[in-house]
């Protein structure tokens, strides 16, 4: 029968060496500690150790047992951490967002994480609806989207927002309507919806239908999008957070506008769910963080 304590018996064994010591240690009798390492070598049907004099000497097993032995109590604490749902910086986090989100968002919660070892965080990238389908189902516990989504079983709320840019090649010398027309548009998840949004605030008098330019590509990726547009290959309207994490900001220029126009992000997680306030505080932080980021020092 498995039993946690001969594991931890076990574990303080090896880190003294000594019979002696661990009964010691452990406020039990040398027998009683002799009798956990027999019962645990039973239980494995395996020779933990070897005896050298007074000294002990791990077998083969015995090392894969203690390294098994320091896993196992290592995610018990991670696991009883976790149940508290007061804990600011301990516990298990499941977060999803589109890449556009997480290229800025994922390195900041890898920084807290740094700071505080106890922080487990599983993130992960996905679009809009395949988001609202793995919070129902219990995958995530929460999803930051660019979309505000209606369900009954889920709650969305305002986070944050980003502003807009429109992107063009960095010897772009035009800044009409029709000098974007004429190099043509590189399209992503949500690059329709955000040009939209942009060129009708800017170009009101001139600016239909995104149907009217020429398109010139599509990725499903929207760290890549950049690239196509630093070749000189078109335009495109990004987030913030997409221009200041690309590694081709030099290469790319944000052409001045009159008219700002936000991507709003929502907040998504089950009804009934309240969420443990380390998800507050990872969320939190990061909107403080870019708040003192866009403000001019």
């Amino acid at each position: 029968m498995f039993n946690a304590q001969y594991f931890r018996t076990y574990i303080t064994l090896v880190e003294t060496g000594s019979f002696t010591r661990t009964a010691q240690r452990l406020e039990m009798t040398q027998p009683g500690v002799s009798q956990h390492i027999r019962k645990l070598e039973t239980y494995l049907g395996k020779a933990l150790i070897e005896r050298q004099g007074r000294r002990i000497i791990l077998t083969e097993a015995g090392r894969r047992a203690y390294d098994y032995a320091l896993k196992l109590f290592a995610e018990h604490e991670q696991f009883r951490h976790g149940l508290d749902d007061d804990l600011l910086d301990s516990g298990e986090c499941r977060i999803a967002s589109p890449g556009s989100v997480g290229l800025m968002l994922y390195p900041y919660i890898l920084g807290q994480q740094q700071m505080q070892p106890n922080l487990i965080v599983n993130y992960s990238f996905a679009f809009n609806h395949e988001i609202s389908a793995d919070l129902l189902s219990g995958r995530y516990d929460i999803g930051i989207v660019t979309e505000a989504i209606k369900h009954p079983d889920l709650v969305c709320e305002k986070w944050h927002q980003e502003p807009l840019c429109l992107v063009v090649p960095a010897d772009f010398a035009g800044n009409t309507l029709s000098d974007l027309m004429g190099i043509g548009f590189i399209n992503y998840y949500d690059g329709i919806n955000h040009a939209n949004a942009l060129l009708k605030a800017n170009y009101a008098d001139d600016f239909r239908s995104m149907s009217h330019f020429r398109h010139q590509g599509f990725t499903n990726e929207v760290a890549m999008v950049l690239d196509a547009v630093a070749r000189g290959l078109g335009f495109t309207v990004v987030s913030r957070l997409v221009l200041e994490t690309s590694p081709w900001q030099r290469q790319v220029k944000e052409l001045a506008l009159s008219q700002s126009v936000d991507e709003v992000l929502y907040c998504v997680y089950r009804a009934g769910a309240p969420l443990p306030k380390r998800y507050e505080k990872l969320l939190n932080g990061f909107t403080e963080q870019r708040l003192i980021e866009k403000t001019p020092s």
